[in-house]
């Protein structure tokens, strides 16, 4: 009649010895973000055109906003999935403007923030965004 018994106490003792409160994905430090910036300022004269892109203090590492089209913008942490807290760990948007890169582990995103290639597994973090008139609001919250 024990074993029934034993073989319960085993199954939840491997239970609990596998959750160790790990999160599932990157482990990119939690920081609070509630930016706002002018899509139209004249600090950021590439958020005017699709596929336009701007840095932006905030986040953990900075974030990075990009435009799809007028009524869409994405918003990224710069942190690297990859290694998010080594110090030359930080997503920019390639010169050839088709991709997002990270040079120190060479992990490589496309402009929606999706694995393309590189050592990374998880997608770039991203944040909500609402445009409300020319402000772009980035939370998340």
């Amino acid at each position: 009649m024990s074993k029934p018994w034993a073989l319960f106490v085993l199954l939840l003792l491997l239970a609990t010895a596998c959750s160790d409160g790990n999160r599932v994905g990157p482990h990119i430090p939690d920081v609070i973000v509630d930016e706002q910036l002018n899509v139209n300022s004249q600090l950021f004269p590439t958020l005017r055109q699709d596929g336009g892109y701007a840095y932006i203090p905030g986040g953990y590492k900075g974030i990075l906003v990009v435009r799809q089209n007028a009524g869409q913008y994405y918003a990224f942490e710069r942190a690297c999935p990859y290694d998010p807290t080594a110090a030359c760990s930080k997503v920019e948007v390639d010169p050839s403007n088709l991709f997002i890169v990270d040079d120190c582990c060479g992990s490589q995103f496309n402009l929606q923030g999706e694995v393309t290639g590189g050592p990374a597994v998880y997608g770039l973090r991203q944040y909500q965004t609402a445009l409300m008139g020319s402000v772009l609001y980035i939370t998340n919250q």
